[in-house]
């Protein structure tokens, strides 16, 4: 197509013109306007100084806190890393030159955080084995503590834990990201809103085939490291998610577990479980859970009379996707939010509500409930899926 005359470049032309601005602009003849400042309005929701936000000790630089917890760090607007707590010195060093950390403490020397004025909060990254111990440890010395989930391996645990942040008059928060997680949120709203119509069924699935060889998974596989098994691990995810999103308290609890008994991996910890709640409500929520299943599956659907909504995955730190399926029109996927802001998002809460000293969005006493549902599972399945009131 030729090109139209009017949209041609007359390179003479354009530097003629070049050339001359500043003469004519030093003339008063070329701007009408000149640049001014505005003030701030509203709220910008601008980050506080870094000398004024909460500073954390992260307990156990493992692959998560080094993978995603730290780096995230970096989004806080009311949160900043002021310590890491490793048993290994070097790696402590290593990553805290890569985030400008210079305060290290190891587990030998863990109590004397009580001493540092610059750590308010203490971010729990252990296996689950060590979480009451380091968090019941990190209340005694006066810090407010974000546990990773699951909250303890056992419900003696997690009471104890609940009992040392009431006596130190500190938060204890459980750290299920999912409710900081903007795909999460928008299926929340919706269902709030009423766009789904009544609840009438939610179903989840997660699980991964776990790898002995691989350092990450290893520790899972191990009872005392672990707590109890894939449940504990994957499974938890589709049971705090789906309670997020409903109205009441389970009643009843059954479950089977679903895995191959002569599989080596689970000569300690169950390989897989499938479970069902019961709300006081009467619907149903169903669930699976797995170490023993490829690819890895984070999946959620929440069944409504008026429209559904799919999530796959549903979960993952970095790739959600909420699929909304109305009752009137065609399916289509609802845009959100980066995935990736649930990890700010969760320790400024979390640093927010412990400046306040009130509870967290998700405090220690969700992490109790969970994991004595948790327990009432596993007595289930203990007993052929005999159905257990709660």
């Amino acid at each position: 197509m030729a090109e139209h005359p009017t949209h041609r470049l007359d390179r003479r032309r354009l530097l003629a013109g070049l050339g001359a601005l500043p003469l004519a602009a030093a003339a008063g003849r070329a701007f009408a306007q000149e640049a001014q400042g505005q003030p701030l309005l509203d709220d910008p929701a601008l980050p506080e100084p870094a000398g004024e936000r909460m500073g954390w000790a992260i307990v156990g630089l493992g692959t998560f806190a080094v993978g995603q917890v730290i780096p995230h760090f970096q989004e806080a607007h009311h949160s900043r890393i002021a310590a890491f707590v490793s048993g290994n010195a070097d790696k402590a060093r290593t990553v805290g030159n890569a985030y400008g950390v210079s305060r290290f403490y190891d587990y030998a020397s863990y109590d004397r955080i009580a001493d540092d004025p610059e750590i308010a909060c203490v971010y729990i990254c252990l296996p689950v084995g060590l979480h009451a111990e380091y968090t019941i440890r990190a209340l005694q010395a006066g810090k407010h503590v974000l546990c990773e989930k699951p909250m303890a391996s056992t419900v003696a645990e997690c009471e104890a834990m609940v009992a040392a942040a009431r006596a130190a008059n500190r938060q204890l928060g459980v750290a299920y990201r999912v409710h900081f997680e903007p795909t999460n949120i928008e299926a929340l709203r919706r269902i709030e809103a009423g766009e789904l119509g009544a609840l009438r069924y939610v179903q989840c699935d997660h699980g991964f085939d776990a790898n002995p060889e691989y350092p990450p998974h290893r520790w899972r596989l191990d009872k005392e490291l672990g707590g109890g098994g894939s449940m504990y691990d994957i499974g938890i995810y589709g049971l705090n998610t789906s309670l997020m999103m409903l109205d009441g308290d389970p009643v009843e609890v059954s479950a089977n577990y679903a895995y191959p008994r002569d599989d080596p991996r689970f000569a300690e910890v169950e390989g897989g479980l499938d479970w069902r709640l019961r709300m006081a409500s009467g619907l149903g929520v169903q669930g699976s859970s797995s170490y023993c299943w490829k690819p890895y599956v984070s999946r959620q659907r929440y069944f409504g009379a008026e429209g559904s909504i799919e999530m796959q995955p549903a979960t993952t730190y970095d790739e959600n996707e909420l699929l909304l399926l109305p009752g009137n029109g065609p399916a289509h996927v609802v845009g959100t939010d980066r995935p990736t802001r649930q990890f700010a998002a969760q320790v400024d809460g979390f640093s927010q509500a412990a400046r306040a000293n009130r509870p967290h969005r998700t405090p220690g006493e969700m992490g109790l409930r969970d994991i004595r549902l948790i327990a009432a599972m596993y007595e289930s399945a203990d007993k052929d899926g005999q159905a257990i009131r709660l």
